[in-house]
């Protein structure tokens, strides 16, 4: 038998396939992974039949299309008052997870730590170590899950090389503040850190709060990758567009890897997008659309026996079910989506040891009808 080496051998199948496929086998509301249920806008789609009737279906430049380039760094200047040169600062890639991964390999090496702060997505723990990295955890505690900068700056060693950070937060839905960039803006002052962050849900924010972007703080923009993506913005998930956004040195070195992971993103999607970006209401309603999503899953679920705090960003609602059983929440999530056909995902699987704060994620990107008969169910446990 031919031995295969033993790469990420922790790793089976990932918690999205596993409770998707699930759901989809048990005829269950699929409340688990994250993307809208609904579709993205028709004049979105007209764009894209648009281009590719004119032609547009050729290979993009690695970095992408001069257009849309320009287009993101319009907006990113609108939007946080930064600017980004379009031609050595932005580059287009085959969705968000493409972009932290090129991130990550651009900047560590064998033996190199970075920190992680858990729960954590679960594709930054593989970037790191098939790059021969060192993941070094910083855990977040239930129920409020924010960051303790003193257990952050304690775990920075000599070997540092990078802090991946997310906000707004998958899975828990926190969002930073300012004294949380100030504070880690102090950390790293003085010292060969880069920052790798995740900020996919920079548009889906709630209760009057902003997005504070790594790139709004100048000593930290210096030294970040910030990742981003269109589908999360636009209800396109399935399109796989996404962005980096950094300095002309880090962005130079970002494209040497990403040349070789997919070379370049999708051609007529990136010329549709172009335009697209150029009615900005698409992304300034977007806050308010998903804060009736979650305001109309909360009142869905205000009478059962789960405890919650409204989420403050993202499109996903954490509800912890102490006072309702002491199962594991793997087998919690499996059971329920079985036994009552409402599919979530156990917010352990983002933990490197799978801490169980009997926690559960639900997505509510979702139809009103489904959140409404979703919430239904849920209440009678």
């Amino acid at each position: 038998m031919l031995q295969l080496p033993p790469k990420l051998p922790y790793a089976g199948t990932t918690i999205f396939t596993v409770m998707s496929k699930l759901a989809a086998d048990e005829g269950a509301y699929n409340l688990s992974q994250g993307y809208p249920s609904f579709d993205c806008s028709p004049k979105l789609t007209e764009l894209v039949n648009r281009y590719m009737k004119k032609g547009c279906n050729q290979y993009a430049p690695m970095s992408g299309i001069p257009a849309l380039r320009e287009s993101l760094a319009e907006k990113t200047s609108r939007v946080y008052k930064v600017n980004y040169h379009p031609e050595d600062e932005v580059t287009i890639v085959s969705g968000a997870t493409e972009a932290i991964f090129c991130a990550v390999t651009a900047v560590v090496s064998p033996g190199d730590e970075v920190i992680l702060l858990e729960p954590a997505y679960d594709s930054y723990r593989p970037a790191v170590d098939m790059n021969g990295g060192k993941p070094v955890y910083v855990t977040l505690r239930a129920p409020d899950f924010k960051i303790d900068w003193k257990d952050v700056r304690d775990k920075i060693t000599d070997r540092t090389k990078a802090i991946m950070i997310n906000s707004p937060h998958n899975p828990v839905g926190t969002v930073l503040t300012r004294k949380d960039l100030e504070d880690l803006a102090n950390i790293v002052r003085g010292k060969d850190i880069f920052i790798i962050s995740d900020e996919v849900y920079e548009h889906i924010i709630f209760d009057g709060m902003d997005h504070q972007s790594m790139m709004t703080h100048p000593e930290l923009k210096e030294r970040s990758f910030v990742c981003g993506s269109f589908g999360k913005t636009y209800h396109m998930t399935g399109w796989k567009i996404g962005y980096c956004l950094a300095p002309k040195e880090l962005t130079a070195a970002f494209r040497r890897i990403h040349q070789f992971i997919t070379f370049s993103t999708v051609t007529p999607m990136q010329y549709a997008l172009a335009d697209f970006l150029k009615e900005p209401e698409h992304y300034e309603e977007l806050s308010e659309f998903y804060q009736r999503k979650r305001d109309r899953f909360i009142r869905a679920i205000e009478s059962s026996r789960f405890k919650f705090s409204p989420s403050s960003g993202s499109f996903f609602q954490i509800v912890s079910y102490r006072d309702i059983t002491d199962e594991y929440d793997y087998d919690l999530a499996v059971r329920l989506t079985k036994e009552i056909k409402v599919a979530s995902i156990p917010v352990s699987v983002f933990y490197k040891d799978k801490k169980d704060d009997k926690l559960l994620r639900f997505c509510f990107a979702k139809d009103d009808e489904m959140l409404d008969k979703a919430g239904e169910i849920l209440c009678r446990l």
